[in-house]
């Protein structure tokens, strides 16, 4: 396959409309109608099924995708590796993590890494912990910070550290003056909590499988900032990290009480694709990670 049909090609088969496709390509329709044409004829095959304006991949097309995306994927790999060889004190660390980690762990990071490579730049990109796995593996993130250790295979993983966790609940609940407590003590709450999908919530529903019980879930959200909110508000209880708790700004926040259930810690670890080829600034920031973990 021609290098310059990999772009074009891999855009197409993603969105499979040429209009949308020609509009991120800034190509015209007529144009990319045409490479396709040519594509097709010079292969001796469709690659596509076609539903009026609609494109859909069929048997031949997603073979072909496929091989097409490694095919980029290895190309992208060299390019990064001559930069690298041009010019090794410079670079991008592609970084997708939980939002939780925005407040601190990330920066904290970036801070201790740009002392010693100062030229190294980030590109970075937050959300649930099956996002940031699927960006690793999919190679549009090149390294992610998660909790807890994701179960899909391809990836390498190394802890970083453990965070205590707690029971946040209102300052005029009846746990508040504890100094821990057992999260069973709190089963008949309503419990807030994060979306299915988030690391926090994956946690909340495997503590309370242990407790023996099954959450009843008031509310959900997409940010632990919000959920502390919704709890500081007396609209429930939640399972928060006990070191890192989410800044709610001049409002009282809940009340955090350390969790004395066996396991009541998350797990915080970097993850990378065990088959990419990673560029000299990715391993940089990485080596500086685990370093940083030990100190």
């Amino acid at each position: 396959m021609p290098s310059d049909d990999l772009h074009w090609f891999t855009t197409l088969a993603e969105l499979e409309r040429v209009g949308a496709a020609a509009d991120r390509l800034h190509l015209t329709q007529p144009t990319l109608s045409r490479m396709l044409a040519r594509l097709e004829h010079r292969l001796g095959i469709q690659l596509f099924d076609r539903h009026g304006k609609r494109l859909t991949l069929n048997a031949f097309g997603r073979v072909y995708y496929e091989h097409a995306r490694r095919a980029q994927a290895e190309l992208d790999a060299a390019a990064r590796e001559l930069a690298d060889l041009a010019n090794p004190a410079k670079g991008v660390v592609r970084l997708s993590f939980l939002h939780s980690f925005g407040a601190r762990l990330v920066p904290d990071l970036i801070a201790g890494v740009r002392r010693t490579s100062a030229n190294i730049a980030f590109a970075l990109h937050q959300g649930a912990s099956g996002m940031v796995a699927a960006h690793v593996l999919d190679g549009t993130s090149d390294l992610g910070l998660v909790s807890p250790k994701p179960s899909a295979t391809g990836l390498g993983w190394r802890t970083l550290l453990h965070q205590r966790l707690a029971l946040a609940v209102p300052a005029d609940h009846r746990l508040a003056v504890r100094r821990q407590v057992r999260l069973a003590e709190a089963a008949d709450a309503d419990f807030i909590s994060m979306h299915p999908g988030f690391g926090m919530r994956q946690i909340l529903d495997d503590l309370c499988a242990a407790a023996d019980f099954r959450p009843r879930i008031g509310f959900e959200s997409s940010d632990l900032v919000t959920v502390a909110g919704l709890v500081a508000a007396g609209l429930g209880v939640a399972v928060l990290p006990l070191e890192e708790a989410p800044v709610r700004g001049p409002q009282p926040g809940p009340v955090l009480i350390p969790l004395s259930d066996p396991g009541a810690t998350r797990a915080v670890g970097l993850i990378w694709s065990s088959t990419a080829v990673h560029s000299d600034a990715v391993r940089r920031f990485r080596d500086f990670a685990f370093a940083w973990a030990v100190e």
